[in-house]
C-alpha cells in the first residue's frame, strides 16, 4: 500500500520532541520494507523528551513519503506504549487509510499457541488405550452383526442388494486380481521348494520336497498370501471408496432417503469377496505347486509324475479344504475391515488415506490372528 508520493527515495525517519505535555512523534521519509525502519521502543530508550509529565502522544506525518506495512508495525508499537502508560494517542495527521488498517489489525487477535496436551501418567495412558480398544471392539461386533442380519434377510427378500455392484466386485477380484496372485503364489511355491531342496538334500531326502510344497501351499501359504494381497489391494480400495463417499456426504444422503448403507454398499462387497476368495485360493494352490514342481525338476531331477505322486501320497483332501476354508474366512475379514474403516472415517481431506491404511493394517492383523486360531482348532480336531 502506498501513501503520499515522495519526490525522492529517502530513508525512514522518526524523532521525538516535547510540546508542553504532548509527546510528538515526527515521521519522515519512505517507510517501506526496502528500508531499515526505526523501532519506537528504541527511540523512547534514547530520548530525553519522554517524562512523567507527558499526557498524550501525537503523530506528525507531514513529511511522510511512501509507506507500507512497516509503518503499521511502528504505529502498533506506539499504541502499545500508550496503553502501557495510560496516554492518549492522537493520530490526526496520518493518511486516511492508516486508522482503518490499524483497527483491522486489532480486530484479529494473535493466534495463541496451542498447548501440548497433557499425556498423563503411564497408568492413565494404558487405561485410555484399553478403553479405546474396547470401544473399537464393540463397534466392530456391532458392524459385523448388522452385516449378518442383512445377509440373513436376503433369502426372504427383506433385503434388496445391488447385484450389479456385486458382479463388479466379483470381476475386480477375479480377472483383475489374477496377475498379482499368480506372481506371488508362484514365487512362494518356488521359495518353499528351494528351502526344501537345501535342507532335505543334506539328508538324502530330496524326494520329500513334494511333501513340503504340498503341505505349505495347500494348508498355509496359498490362503495366507492371497489374503494379504487382497487386504492390500481390495480392502484398501473398499475403505477409500466408502471414505470418499462419506466425505462427499453420499452416505448421509442414503440415510436421509431411507436407504441402508449396509444393504446398499457393504453387502455387495462382502458377498463378492466371500464368493471369490475360495476360487483365488484354489488358483494360488495350483500356481504355487507348479512353481515348486519346476524347482524340484530342475534341481533334483524329479519328474513331474514323481513329484505329483509324492505329493498325493502325503497330502489329503482335508488339507486342501482347510486351506480353502481359511481363504474364505480371510475374504470375510478383509471385506468387513475395509468397509468398516471406510464408513468410520473422518470428514477431512486426509480421512481417506487414514481409512485405507487402517483397513490394511487391521485386515492383515486379523488374518494372522485367524490363521493361528484355525490352526489351533485343526490341531485339536486332528485335521
Amino acid at each position: 500500500m502506498t501513501g503520499t508520493e515522495a519526490t525522492s527515495t529517502t530513508a525512514a525517519l522518526a524523532e521525538l520532541r516535547r510540546e508542553d505535555d504532548v509527546l510528538v512523534v515526527a515521521l519522515g521519509g519512505d517507510w517501506t520494507l526496502d528500508h531499515v525502519v526505526p523501532r519506537f521502543p528504541d527511540l523512547v530508550s534514547r530520548s530525553t523528551a519522554v517524562a512523567s509529565r507527558v499526557r498524550s502522544v501525537t503523530i506528525d506525518a507531514a513529511e511522510l513519503g511512501e509507506w507500507d506495512s512497516s509503518l503499521l508495525i511502528f504505529l502498533m508499537q506506539v499504541e502499545s506504549f500508550c496503553e502501557k502508560h495510560a496516554l492518549a494517542l492522537e493520530p490526526s495527521t496520518l493518511p486516511a487509510q492508516v486508522p482503518r488498517l490499524l483497527a483491522l489489525a486489532r480486530a484479529v487477535p494473535e493466534r495463541a499457541r496451542a498447548k501440548a496436551p497433557d499425556r498423563g501418567s503411564l497408568a492413565t495412558r494404558i487405561g485410555d488405550a484399553a478403553v479405546g480398544t474396547w470401544r473399537d471392539a464393540l463397534s466392530a461386533i456391532r458392524f459385523t452383526g448388522e452385516i449378518a442380519i442383512a445377509i440373513a434377510g436376503l433369502p426372504t427378500r427383506r433385503v434388496h442388494m445391488r447385484w450389479r455392484e456385486f458382479w463388479v466386485v466379483v470381476q475386480t477380484n477375479s480377472s483383475g486380481a489374477l496377475p498379482i496372485v499368480t506372481l506371488i503364489a508362484l514365487l512362494v511355491g518356488v521359495i518353499i521348494a528351494f528351502l526344501g531342496v537345501v535342507v532335505l538334500k543334506r539328508f538324502g531326502a530330496g524326494y520329500y520336497v513334494s511333501y513340503l510344497v504340498g503341505f505349505g501351499m495347500l494348508r498355509e501359504m496359498a490362503a495366507l498370501m492371497t489374503g494379504i494381497i487382497i487386504a492390500g489391494r481390495t480392502g484398501a480400495a473398499f475403505a477409500a471408496e466408502l471414505g470418499s463417499m462419506k466425505i462427499t456426504e453420499e452416505i448421509d444422503a442414503y440415510v436421509t432417503f431411507g436407504v441402508s448403507p449396509i444393504e446398499h454398499l457393504v453387502l455387495p462387497r462382502v458377498l463378492g469377496l466371500f464368493a471369490m476368495m475360495p476360487l483365488l485360493t484354489i488358483y494360488a494352490d495350483a500356481v504355487g505347486i507348479t512353481g515348486g514342481m519346476l524347482v524340484s525338476a530342475s534341481l533334483l531331477d524329479l519328474s513331474f509324475k514323481q513329484f505329483l505322486s509324492g505329493l498325493l501320497s502325503a497330502v489329503t483332501l482335508s488339507d486342501a479344504l482347510l486351506g480353502v476354508f481359511k481363504g474364505t474366512i480371510y475374504g470375510l475379514i478383509v471385506a468387513v475391515a475395509g468397509c468398516m474403516k471406510g464408513l468410520q472415517g473422518g470428514s477431512d481431506a486426509s480421512a481417506v488415506g487414514r481409512a485405507a491404511t487402517s483397513a490394511v493394517v487391521l485386515g492383515i492383523t486379523l488374518i494372522i490372528l485367524a490363521n493361528a486360531v484355525v490352526d489351533w482348532l485343526a490341531a485339536l480336531l486332528d485335521i
